[in-house]
């Protein structure tokens, strides 16, 4: 089956399949090259990269229900829970079951985990520093994997294979 989509110049039907060509790679090696410098600098933190993305919705956002926080991050509630119940055990957040809601559970941070937030404020310039990019450069890649991450979205809706 062909697609209707014209191949890049000097692309054969067969150099589609290079490991080199494919965007989801270099994407993929990207986050991998981006978890080993947050390994380093999130060490002086004493945590790991997906605990600090959990931490950054929380400075941001305060208490949210544990459906709101996987919701932001884009991950679902069995990887969510191991990741909070460790931030739990470390003393920076606290997990309370929904006043309102029985079957919800808050996600509030500690006195620990709001003054973790001063010390972080270093990793975002260690990370563009890391980038080797300017601001602007930093600026247009995150605008354009945010169209690329909504484009791909919209195309997994699309697909009715998906649902």
């Amino acid at each position: 089956m062909t697609s209707a989509i014209p191949l890049p110049e000097g692309v054969s039907e067969e150099g589609l399949l290079r490991l080199d060509r494919q965007i989801c790679f270099s994407l993929h090696a990207a986050s991998r090259a981006f978890n080993g410098v947050y390994r380093v600098v999130l060490k002086e933190l004493g945590i790991t990269y997906p605990q600090y993305l959990v931490m950054l919705v929380l400075w941001e956002q305060g208490e949210l229900p544990v459906k709101k926080l996987g919701e932001y991050l884009r991950l679902d509630s069995g990887t969510l829970s191991p990741l909070l119940k460790r931030l739990e055990a470390a003393g920076l957040v606290r997990r309370e079951r929904s006043a309102r809601d029985e079957r919800s559970v808050e996600v509030r941070l500690t006195e620990e985990g709001t003054a973790l937030r001063e010390r972080a404020l270093a990793v975002p310039r260690r990370i563009f520093s890391a980038t080797a990019f300017d601001v602007d450069e930093i600026h247009d890649l995150r605008d354009r994997l945010d169209r690329l991450t909504a484009a791909l979205d919209e195309a997994a809706l699309q697909d009715p294979t998906t649902h």
